[in-house]
């Protein structure tokens, strides 16, 4: 089987790869591919090789298994996607309980006024970019708030992430975890001197073997406590996973009920179907394209192909969810679509132990945007005046820079 090179496909797979998945789909569920930055890696594209292959343990998620290390796992300290049970087990023990859906429904006030706020700041330009307006700000404030990160700080973090996960070049993301590790430092150094506080970070903090004064330690049921790396880690891939995917999915969503106006007067009409409108645009146009890296520890087998051991892969999401092998008229946006069919649904927040922690609060924050957002800018339209989408490089984050609207 020929290696693909993906960078051959040029920019008109960045801005819509769905055509090129169809093609490799055809061809088979598995394909050795060259990565658009040159990296030369094992795509699963079909929708059942998908999801065996993320519940797989036969797949690791730590990149020691080839005797490497990621960048961020090498300046910032190990963190959940970069780690197999026990240690994935433990750590992803200690913060899951923060993020239960009890707790989340818990902030529906904070993100509802947040959402009214933003939206009634932006209506009377009747034009601007959804990204800055809506988009980023609220799942940002809401993650930083839950984190306690101030609000000033904001700004410069969203530099960070975006260079992080969608990097304009090379070295900008090493500049961009360096300088995020320093900040989180600092912060975690205030937040031990400040003494206690009501947010995530500081309950995490007081996990620590040795909390300061006024901070007494909390350690689990069984003894269990995050070292002061774990904790820089934990507050790392927070930061970072609990808004960059929310923001993708809330402009990604809104262009395709945009792009498809029939779904959008239904949901108009009804707004108790906001709920399968969001797992529809996760579907049909999510915000993570692909799963982040796992390693065969063993010869591994998808569908007619073998990927030896010791080889990396990455778990198309994207492409599994236009599977019409799974989804009927895969290309089709309909919010009314079952998409828990057969007990199986879309693989957007991943699957088996990886699953993605923070999915309720990324559910509740698009449902709430989306509908807030409809409500009340009933015009609401793709800005024919805007310039041409500007796609988020690479195979991680799907997404616009900037969404210009009018209404």
């Amino acid at each position: 089987m020929a290696v693909i090179d993906l960078g051959e496909y040029g920019a008109d797979f960045t801005a819509d790869p769905y055509p090129y998945y169809e093609e490799l789909r055809e061809a088979g569920p598995v394909h050795e591919v060259v990565s658009p930055y040159g990296d030369r890696v094992w795509l699963v594209v079909g929708h059942e090789e998908a999801r065996a292959a993320l519940a797989d343990p036969r797949l690791s998620k730590s990149p020691g298994t080839l005797g490497l290390k990621m960048l961020d796992e090498e300046l910032i300290g190990p963190y959940l996607l970069v780690l197999d049970p026990p240690d994935h087990t433990r750590l992803r023990r200690l913060v899951s309980r923060e993020f239960t859906a009890r707790r989340v429904e818990a902030l529906r006030p904070r993100i509802q006024s947040i959402t009214d706020e933003l939206v009634g700041a932006m209506l009377p330009a009747g034009r601007a970019d959804l990204v800055d307006a809506l988009a980023f700000p609220l799942p940002i404030t809401v993650i930083c708030e839950l984190l306690g990160v101030p609000a000033a700080d904001r700004d410069r973090f969203r530099a960070w992430s975006t260079e992080i996960v969608a990097p304009t070049a090379a070295d900008h993301e090493r500049t961009a975890v360096e300088e995020l590790a320093a900040y989180l430092d600092e912060l975690i150094e205030d937040k031990r001197c400040s003494g206690p506080a009501d947010d995530l970070l500081s309950a995490l903090l007081r996990t620590l073997p040795h909390s300061p004064a006024g901070m007494g330690s909390t350690p689990t049921d069984d003894g269990d406590r995050l070292s002061a790396a774990e904790l820089r880690a934990m507050a790392y891939l927070l930061l970072i996973a609990g808004h960059e995917t929310t923001v993708n999915l809330i402009s990604n969503g809104v262009r395709s009920l945009l792009r498809h106006p029939d779904q959008l007067a239904a949901l108009r009409a009804d707004f108790g179907l906001v709920d399968g409108a969001v797992e529809e645009m996760l579907r049909y146009d999510g915000p993570v394209e692909t799963a982040t890296m796992r390693f065969t520890t063993e010869p591994v087998r998808y569908g007619d192909t073998v990927v030896p051991a010791g080889e990396p892969v990455l778990v198309g999401l994207a492409a599994a969810d236009r599977d019409p092998a799974r989804f009927p008229g895969p290309d089709r946006f309909d919010i009314r679509r079952t998409a828990t069919a057969g007990g199986q649904g879309h693989l957007a927040f991943g699957h088996g132990i990886h699953y993605c922690l923070g999915a309720p609060l990324a559910r509740l924050e698009a449902r709430i945007a989306v509908r807030t957002l409809l409500e009340r800018c009933p015009d609401l339209a793709l800005d024919p005046a805007g310039a041409p989408l500007d796609w988020l490089p690479g195979l991680l984050i799907r997404g616009v820079r900037r969404l210009p609207v009018v209404w």
